[in-house]
């Protein structure tokens, strides 16, 4: 099984390879609503994931499906416009494969971005939190089974999984655009149901300040590697608050949407300074 995979992703390398030419430094993982960073990229190849070997394909509104190569903040980068959830059935595998593709394609540096629900009670929706640190209890472990030595230890250290040195610098470069952005803990959970309002206050008690769908497994698998990461949160709507409110997926989306040239400005700015 993990020969098998190992073979997946040489032969996933190899084709990227041959259609791309560069090496890219930097990968991005683009959340919901947030694909249109992608229009910022110099593209020079675009590859469709039902294109590429061993590659699974994403379901989800909001996310579009491909592989964007060119440059951005002076730097060749890879983004994912459409990540991939373990609540769309997807394995564990699966949802970590694009990450270790990017190891072997050489990229050291990842940065993640996602849509999440607030529950510090300071945060409102279309705030911009720099993740320091998750909680990872709520979801199964994407490293459980026999481990790859080729892709990273066995026992991977989880002190520093958001690098301090990025997350410094993007909020000095936040400050410098006039942007307010916030820092918190993220709580990993499988979705798809968002949370029950027990839920929230459980996540809040238990430390966190924000909570969504994704990204934790892909920190995993990226510490597992050695990548330095940097995650950004859209917070996109209220979790705790008193009154009666029900949160749709439609809502998430306008809510990143209307928060993306924000992200965008901070992650190019980032990059840049790589």
């Amino acid at each position: 099984m993990q020969d098998s995979l190992i073979s997946q992703l040489r032969e996933t390398a190899a084709f990227i390879q041959k259609n791309y030419s560069q090496r890219p430094q930097v990968g991005i993982v683009l959340g919901s609503g947030l694909g249109n960073l992608s229009s910022e990229i110099e593209i020079e190849k675009e590859v469709p994931y039902k294109d590429i070997p061993h590659f699974p394909v994403s379901t989800v509104a909001g996310h579009i499906g491909k592989l964007v190569f060119g440059k951005l903040g002076g730097k060749m980068v890879m983004a994912m416009s459409g990540r991939f959830h373990y609540y769309e059935g997807y394995s564990l595998q699966q949802v970590i494969f694009p990450i270790r593709l990017m190891k072997l394609l050489g990229i050291e540096a990842l940065l993640i971005s996602n849509a999440a629900g607030g529950m510090n009670r300071s945060f409102k929706v279309g705030d911009l939190m720099a993740i320091v640190d998750h909680i990872s209890l709520f979801v199964p472990n994407p490293l459980v089974g026999k481990n790859i030595d080729e892709l990273g230890t066995r026992f991977p250290d989880m002190s520093e999984p958001y690098n301090k040195q990025l997350v410094a610098k993007a909020k000095s470069i936040a400050a410098n655009l006039g942007i307010n952005l916030k820092e918190g803990i993220y709580a990993g959970v499988t979705g798809p149901t968002f949370e029950t309002r027990a839920e929230y206050k459980l996540l809040h008690i238990a430390g966190a300040d924000a909570v969504g769908m994704s990204t934790v497994q892909e920190v995993i698998a990226a510490a597992h590697a050695g990548m330095k990461v940097f995650a950004m949160s859209v917070i996109t709507d209220i979790g705790i608050r008193e009154e009666e409110n029900t949160i749709t997926h439609e809502e998430v989306l306008q809510a990143a949407a209307d928060a993306e040239p924000k992200l965008t400005a901070i992650f190019k700015g980032l990059i840049a300074e790589l």
